[in-house]
């Protein structure tokens, strides 16, 4: 999968599972709350105060070592 700033935190959950740590690192722990599955990383990151670019390098490498 793909991940950009814009990308939808739902589409990677769904695509994903095993990314649900390093959202819960960021303080994002009600993944299935309506507002967190229907945001873009980005505004995540922002409303968590994490460097969007740095947090989808760090999950990008993170997912790289559990697929």
């Amino acid at each position: 999968m793909n991940i950009t700033k814009e990308t939808i935190i739902g589409e990677i959950v769904d695509s994903c599972p095993e990314a649900m740590p390093k959202f819960q690192e960021i303080g994002m722990h009600c993944m299935g709350c309506a507002l967190a599955s229907g945001e873009s990383v980005e505004e995540a990151c922002m409303a968590h105060g994490v460097d969007p670019d740095e947090f989808i390098q760090e999950l990008k490498d993170y997912l790289a070592t559990v697929s």
